[in-house]
């Protein structure tokens, strides 16, 4: 039995799907769920009983009109629908693999179905495709829903399209065969007058002033930048300064970090191939936090916890995380930190 028809099986057998995003959920994440949602309804699930969960914020306007133009119905995760369920409701992750592993899902929960293209060790469930090779979530879904010969409308069509594309970066990041053919598999079913409004939305003077934070701070030595946005609500600044910064002259590495709420999150792009980036975070901060991810693209989150002396000074705060972080990334990453701007 091929593995789209063992998931198909296994989802005949429930009468309600939760699936968890994880938090703070881009394209890849929610399309991966809508689809996975229309694969279940095909195998007998009522729709009333499919749910899209997920904890966090939408805060990247890219993510926000996403959710509003294809019109993805969400909920907010509570650690409480996944507490003593009956085994005909079933659990699913897509694009992330470990219980508690940037989600708020308990750990040791029993999960019943994950599909993953992230780097991960230990993962348990009833239905597991986990291909790291792969560069998007969306592709692996889209191969599901091919072969389950799934009713694709337009906006599913566009969902996966588009996470594919947002994904590997136009197809220049992490993209393999499969991705160029699901791209050809949805392209006549996609609306590509949305996709353009999708590539292009507006964004706030927020995220603005955040990237704008990360260039002046920023620290370079040998091929590796380091900066931070200092205190901001808008996580999605991170990974849209890194992307911004890693395309400056010399720069190989990009780290930004930033303190949001009660956490300092990371974010990280390195095309250099001599560094992983996802493992620098993760030997970098894995004693006081998360954090992971691919060889190119990673992130990460540390609770303010341990700072907990000087929460009460702002000022302080924000000094000393950015000597901390900054001296663990420039000592991981073997070389002396000298500012260079």
């Amino acid at each position: 039995m091929s593995a789209p028809q063992q998931l198909h099986e296994l989802l005949s057998e429930g009468n309600e799907l939760n699936i968890v995003c994880h938090n703070n959920p881009d394209p890849d994440c929610l399309a991966s769920a809508l689809a996975l949602g229309r694969i279940a309804a095909a195998a007998g699930v009522d729709e009333s009983h499919i749910h899209i969960l997920y904890d966090g914020d939408i805060s990247h306007q890219q993510n926000r009109a996403f959710v509003n133009l294809l019109d993805i119905d969400l909920g907010k995760f509570d650690p409480k629908t996944v507490r003593d369920r009956p085994p005909e409701s079933l659990l699913a992750f897509v694009d992330h693999s470990i219980p508690g592993a940037n989600n708020r899902v308990p750990k040791d929960t029993p999960i019943d179905i994950v599909i993953d293209h992230h780097p991960a060790n230990g993962i348990d469930a009833r239905f597991v495709d986990h291909r790291e090779h792969i560069g998007a979530a969306a592709t692996i879904l889209t191969e599901y829903v091919e072969a389950l010969d799934i009713d694709i409308d337009e906006a599913l069509a566009t969902a996966l399209l588009f996470a594919i594309r947002r994904e590997t970066l136009n197809f220049l990041r992490s993209v393999t065969r499969e991705e160029y053919e699901a791209a050809a598999f949805l392209h006549e079913s996609a609306d590509h007058e949305l996709l353009r409004r999708l590539s292009a939305p507006s964004f706030t003077g927020e995220t603005l002033d955040a990237i704008a934070t990360a260039i002046g701070n920023r620290r370079v030595k040998r091929s590796v930048l380091v900066s931070h946005v200092g205190r901001t609500t808008e996580r999605d600044a991170l990974p849209q300064a890194a992307d911004y910064l890693a395309t400056l002259e010399g720069v190989e590495t990009a780290i930004i970090f930033g303190v949001i709420d009660d956490a300092i999150q990371l974010s990280a792009r390195s095309p250099d191939p001599r560094i992983h980036a996802g493992n620098v975070l993760r030997k970098a901060f894995s004693d006081v936090g998360s954090a992971g991810g691919h060889h190119d693209v990673a992130g990460g989150e540390i609770p303010l916890g341990i700072f907990g002396d000087y929460t009460s000074d702002d000022e302080t705060l924000l000094r000393i995380v950015e000597e901390v972080v900054t001296a663990r990334l420039f000592a991981e990453l073997k070389i002396a930190d000298e500012s260079n701007k």
